[in-house]
């Protein structure tokens, strides 16, 4: 693909190497990028850019977000089987109480790094004066936090570059409702990310070698918490999540602040401290999913609960709200040219 405007960070890598393009697709859903990495809409030049990539700028118009050819674009497939990769490479889970965090790759191979693991058992309340302080319903979900944090933004390094980084259908849903991605894109991305985390669930469930544990974030003990209230939960910490990663590392206004080098490891640190956060406060939930598709797959390694359903509502509900406030804030101010 031509590419008509580059950043000027790789016009200089450019420079460096006169006969070399960086391929770096322009794409404004780019998670770190800040909408950095976009064409100019009123540039004739870009018209055939545009019109295979109708997201290489923002400020889509709705018949340019629900243009189906890009069900037909090469590219999109292939940034959709990265996204894939991505969540299995990214499928970690964290359990509570009976606590597993596991952080899973399936490539050509499996390879697991048991964070902390604990068989099966039934929730209890802390018996000691520090509450839930001094338990491992406290510590276990703090690795698993850690995790997050230093592995998210790595893999958005390694990633945004191509497809754009997303890895959890969470920002894919919020980037779609605020209206810098397409309707392919979205659907195709979603598919990959859903296909990737069952992968790495069947996977896990052969590393483990059995299916009796729980996984935090995917758990909830029904007897203790109502899955209307997980629900809550969910949405709020979604919401969060989706807030402070579009505020850092996809607000063009912010690009000048953060920039692709800062901004993944502020993602990381927001997904670290909402994952950790919300797995020790109320008996029998163990923290928010703020991913789907990883719940998905602790459940093909596991089993289905009925509540499976909060996890895709939740962050569904939360790109919607945040998508409202897009609107009412747009991201940018721009006049069309005439054609």
């Amino acid at each position: 693909m031509v590419i008509a405007y580059l950043p000027q960070h790789a016009l200089d890598a450019k420079e460096d190497h006169p006969y070399l393009e960086p391929a770096i697709a322009p794409f404004a859903g780019r998670l770190g990028g800040n909408q950095d990495f976009i064409v100019d809409r009123n540039d004739p030049k870009n018209l055939e850019v545009l019109e295979q990539v109708p997201d290489a700028a923002p400020c889509m118009t709705l018949g340019e977000i629900f243009d189906l050819k890009g069900f037909a674009s090469l590219d999109l497939w292939k940034f959709a089987m990265l996204e894939c990769v991505e969540q299995s490479f990214a499928f970690f889970v964290t359990t509570d109480s009976n606590i597993l965090s596991v952080y899973s790759q399936f490539n050509e191979c499996f390879i697991s790094c048991w964070v902390t693991t604990h068989p099966l058992s039934k929730t209890t309340s802390p018996t000691t004066e520090a509450g839930v302080y001094a338990t491992v319903t406290f510590f276990s979900p703090l690795f698993g936090g850690i995790t997050n944090l230093l592995l998210t933004p790595l893999l958005i390094y390694t990633f945004s570059p191509s497809s754009g980084g997303h890895i959890s259908p969470t920002i894919t849903l919020a980037t779609f409702f605020a209206r810098i991605i397409s309707f392919p894109r979205m659907v195709l991305y979603v598919g990959g990310q859903t296909l990737g985390g069952a992968l790495a669930g069947f996977a896990l469930n052969s590393a483990y070698g059995n299916r009796e544990f729980t996984v935090g974030g995917c758990h909830i003990d029904s007897t203790m918490v109502p899955a209307k209230d997980g629900l809550v939960i969910e949405f709020l910490a979604c919401l969060v999540l989706i807030f402070l990663a579009f505020g850092v590392a996809l607000d063009p206004r912010q690009a000048k602040v953060f920039g692709p080098a800062t901004s993944p490891w502020l993602v990381g640190i927001v997904l670290g401290v909402v994952s950790w956060g919300t797995a020790f406060t109320r008996m029998g939930y163990i923290g928010a999913s703020l991913n789907p598709a990883r719940c998905l797959g602790a459940y093909v390694a596991s089993s289905f609960p009925t509540y499976h359903w909060i996890h895709w509502v939740g962050p569904l509900a939360a790109a919607i709200g945040h998508g409202l406030v897009y609107f009412v804030d747009p991201l940018w101010t721009e006049t069309r040219s005439s054609p």
